[in-house]
């Protein structure tokens, strides 16, 4: 990525060792307004003679430092004279790497846990103090037994003794708990002292840089080549449309598939949008009918959420050659899609789930992809739609996936069942804003469940769906809590679904975080 010559002299590379987590130290270190680059652990060599960074931050990881063919860490990374934070894999990599001793734990540490620190370190200061104990987020099965020699022990915990360790002298840093995920409340202090006090790294870096560099990194990309974007009508792809077209004017046409698949109106408001008040080319095209037919009989999540892909890639391609000559395909691929599918630069992450724009996609494209917002959470995407100016009504919006009610309708998927889920979600939208909590709430949403029960309205028996609700607070949706309504509230919303929305005869809220269960059902 091309980025300003001052942004690019305050670089911090990140090492990726497959954790599923690893971009979220790369949004800590943005948060300090510091440029980052996240490439795998076995590209450490070339990242270091193109980038000359200011530090060097080591990511967790799946495997075991203990077994044999774990990913190890490259020798020129603690040669190179910079700064090291090793975090949680990472922590024992440095440790491995050094002469000292990584063990399988006694016991495994996953979730919250205190560390006391034991002494001072630089990474501490105006966060912690000696003697004091913190929270902090565990998620690991091996430990640190021994240390090489120039490091010392500052904090510890029940499960990990090595919990913080530092070597001053040299600026490595290894810490067992995870401080770029946000329950580790000071987490994201200790990482800016890392990269701000102890690598000396600038404060540089903006939204409004960012937008410059992608700007600047689509017209290298498209040249005078025509790009079409697809648009599902949530935030991630208007930002990506509209940021495009700054970039590259009516080289762009933006294509709306009205899969069938949409909220209550919400069609009717993207066109309005991107034709009146962008002037953007849009071809509207009207697939409902084709794709509920392609998924009718089709029950499992995997394969609803590969149709949908394919079909959506296939009228792409369709609409392509009828504006001619367009080369380019542009999404709203955000991370938390990327790295829940495959992994973001080639590292050994695990895949959650496929994801329409990006599990989908045909191995034989005429069209070359253009996602600029691949590196980015859904946070920053509304931050950058607000630098781009766009209305809030659509930077504010929660978070829509692409395959719309398909995943939200476990089970076969009906024309009957997608016009039920609309109501019912757009009564449950309604109550959350006029209760004020919208902003309040990262995601909520219905699911219409395959399940019937008997229920009673007036003096005759009912056999109907159920309806379950889903909310819940997040900062990058990489995880997430659920919504903590009052009962009242829940009691009025389920009266009002039951009561207007014919089909409906029982309503449940659905109490599960992330993990252990994903944010939408399918």
């Amino acid at each position: 990525m091309s980025v300003s010559a001052e942004a690019a002299a305050n670089t911090i590379l990140i090492l990726d060792f497959g954790s599923q987590v690893t971009q979220l130290i790369a949004r800590r270190v943005r948060e300090a307004h510091v440029y980052c680059e996240v490439v795998p652990f076995h590209a450490a060599k070339a990242a270091l003679e193109r980038l000359h960074p200011k530090a060097i931050i080591l990511s967790g990881g799946p495997a075991s430092v203990t077994e044999g063919g774990s990913p190890e860490l490259p020798g020129d990374v603690l040669e190179a004279g910079v700064p090291v934070l090793g975090i949680c894999y990472g922590q024992q990599a440095m440790v491995k790497a050094l002469g000292g001793q990584v063990s399988p734990g006694r016991t495994r540490e996953f979730g919250r846990a205190e560390v006391k620190v034991t002494a001072p370190c630089r990474l501490f200061d105006g966060v912690w103090t000696d003697g004091a104990q913190h929270l902090v987020w565990m998620s690991h099965g091996d430990r640190v037994d021994s240390l090489p020699d120039g490091f010392e022990v500052v904090a510890r915990s029940d499960g990990a003794p090595f919990a913080f360790i530092a070597d001053e002298a040299r600026g490595f840093y290894g810490v067992q708990f995870h401080p770029e995920v946000v329950h580790t409340p000071d987490g994201r202090a200790l990482i800016e002292n890392f990269v701000l006090r102890v690598a000396g790294a600038s404060p540089v870096w903006s939204m409004a840089s960012f937008r410059e560099t992608k700007i600047a990194e689509i017209r290298a990309q498209v040249g005078t080549g025509k790009v079409i974007c697809g648009l599902s009508g949530g935030v991630d792809s208007a930002v990506a449309a509209v940021l495009i077209h700054e970039a590259i004017g009516e080289q762009l046409t933006c294509v709306f598939v009205d899969h069938g698949l949409m909220r209550l109106h919400e069609a009717e408001q993207v066109v309005t949008l991107f034709r009146d008040h962008y002037n953007i080319p849009l071809v509207h095209v009207d697939a409902e009918a084709m794709f509920l037919s392609g998924l009718a009989g089709v029950t499992d999540p995997e394969a609803k959420r590969k149709f949908i892909g394919k079909a959506f890639i296939d009228l792409f391609e369709a609409e392509a050659k009828k504006i001619g000559g367009a080369k380019f395909l542009a999404q709203g691929t955000l991370y938390p899609d990327v790295i829940e599918s495959v992994s973001f630069i080639g590292g050994p992450s695990v895949t959650i789930k496929s994801h329409h724009n990006v599990g989908g996609l045909p191995e034989r494209m005429d069209m070359a992809l253009v996602e600029p917002l691949r590196e980015l959470f859904k946070d920053e995407v509304r931050a950058l739609g607000r630098e781009l100016g766009l209305p809030e009504v659509f930077v504010g919006r929660h978070p829509f996936p692409g395959p719309g009610l398909g995943i939200r309708i476990p089970g076969e998927v009906t024309k009957e069942a997608c016009d039920i889920l609309r109501l019912a979600d757009a009564i449950y939208l309604e109550e959350i804003r006029a209760a004020g909590l919208y902003d309040a709430i990262w995601q909520a949403f219905a699911v219409l469940l395959p399940v019937r029960t008997v229920g009673v309205m007036g003096d005759g028996r009912t056999y109907d769906r159920v309806c379950a609700l889903r909310a819940v607070t997040s900062v990058d949706g990489m995880t997430a809590d659920i919504y903590p309504f009052e009962p009242a509230f829940l009691s009025r919303v389920a009266t009002r679904i039951v009561n207007e929305v014919r089909g409906i005869n029982r309503v449940v809220y659905d109490y599960t975080s992330k993990p252990p269960g994903t944010i939408e059902w399918e």
